[in-house]
């Protein structure tokens, strides 16, 4: 299983919309380097949701429901998909604040490519961002 994390801006997309629906198809990525992440995902890979430019905290943990396929918003063929459902809102939110100040994610993807839409999570630093949502 692999780790990642993915983000939304919540009001696009917020986290609570995404408990409301169930699940989605998560589409609109449009960077060849967040597409191939989306490509590697596989089924039963778990993500981290993160509320971008407002709130800037991950909020949740979703789960890759079907691995990917082919854009339904596009013709483009580049563009892909994966399904996602959410598995639980976190504890405590864990703020983009305290990702900076803790020295076990300073290599993080998402302090290191902040402007990546979808990016690998270690597994080390999956295990510190649950320690500091009190999971």
């Amino acid at each position: 299983m692999a780790y990642w994390l993915i983000k939304s801006e919540p009001f696009k997309y917020s986290w609570d919309q995404f408990v409301n629906d169930g699940k989605t198809f998560w589409d609109g990525v449009r960077n060849y380097a967040a597409r191939n992440n989306l490509r590697d995902m596989r089924k039963g890979d778990k993500l981290l949701f993160y509320h971008s430019n407002e709130g800037l905290e991950i909020v949740g943990i979703a789960e890759v429901a079907k691995e990917h396929y082919q854009d339904p918003t596009t013709d483009e063929t580049a563009w892909l998909v994966v399904d996602v459902k959410p598995v639980k809102k976190l504890k405590q939110p864990v703020s983009l604040k305290q990702i900076k100040a803790e020295p076990r994610l300073q290599d993080m993807a998402l302090l290191r490519l902040s402007r990546l839409s979808v990016s690998p999570v270690k597994e080390e630093e999956w295990k510190v961002v649950m320690e500091l949502a009190g999971e």
